[in-house]
């Protein structure tokens, strides 16, 4: 286990979680007024994003961990929407996508990474009904807790559902719908700084979200493209020992 997640990471991808770290933490300690649980949940988030990069399921077991501490951070500052969202949606679909992925392992990763599959028509028409049900659901949900910047929460929701959806499904558009998830929450985080200096790691915490799920598109995409052509050459091999086979027995 340990030689497969010490192949799993690249130089580029180690420096990658590094920086990241140390941004989060030097924006913790310049921070006047500190919050540990806003750096906690920065440092699990970041670190969970590394592994869903590379199709590990550690990472959505780490999302299980950051859903949780980030729904008390967000509760602190009555982002409601944001935290009934991750405590009731985005965990409990961390925990279907870690089964899901544990179904459908890459075939030559050891179980270390998962498939990566395709959307269907079928599924998109789905998905978009589903976030739209959830979304307007939510709005009014949102509304009677009176919810701190209603209407940013709710697109918040709006792209949380797409893209746990797409983590789900194992298609490599979940970093898009999470990159669009995490500009709205840079604005609302933005916008709780404002206020208290302390929600600071927040801001950082999700512009590293927004550049590791570009690269987390960037990176499935590869690796799709990649098991495409293992897959595509190994169903030639068969055939060609099929062939040779049926071709042995003739001889006799």
């Amino acid at each position: 286990m340990k030689k497969v997640l010490f192949k799993m990471f690249t130089v580029f991808d180690i420096l990658l979680w590094s920086i990241s770290i140390v941004t989060i933490i030097l924006s913790f300690t310049l921070s006047p007024s500190r919050d540990y649980l806003t750096l906690t949940s920065s440092v699990i988030g970041v670190t969970a994003l590394m592994f869903i990069v590379k199709g590990h399921v550690a990472g959505q077991i780490l999302t299980v961990v950051f859903a949780v501490f980030y729904g008390v951070v967000s509760y602190f500052f009555a982002y409601y929407g944001e935290m009934i969202t991750y405590l009731g949606m985005s965990a409990p679909a961390a925990v279907m996508a870690t089964i899901s992925w544990l179904r459908h392992p890459y075939k030559k990763s050891d179980r270390a990474q998962v498939e990566v599959d395709k959307l269907t028509v079928k599924k998109v028409i789905v998905l978009i009904g589903v976030t739209a049900v959830i979304t307007v659901a939510f709005y009014f949900i949102l509304r009677a807790l009176e919810t701190t910047n209603l209407t940013v929460s709710t697109v918040s929701v709006a792209t949380s559902v797409l893209a746990a959806s797409m983590v789900f499904l194992r298609s490599p558009l979940y970093g898009l719908a999470y990159a669009a998830n995490d500009v709205v929450l840079i604005v609302m985080w933005t916008l709780a700084t404002y206020k208290d200096i302390a929600y600071l790691p927040m801001i950082i915490c999700f512009s590293l979200f927004l550049l590791l799920d570009f690269y987390g598109f960037i990176s499935w995409t590869k690796m799709r493209n990649r098991q495409h052509t293992d897959n595509a050459q190994n169903t030639q091999t068969d055939i060609e020992q099929h062939e040779n086979s049926e071709q042995g027995e003739q001889t006799e």
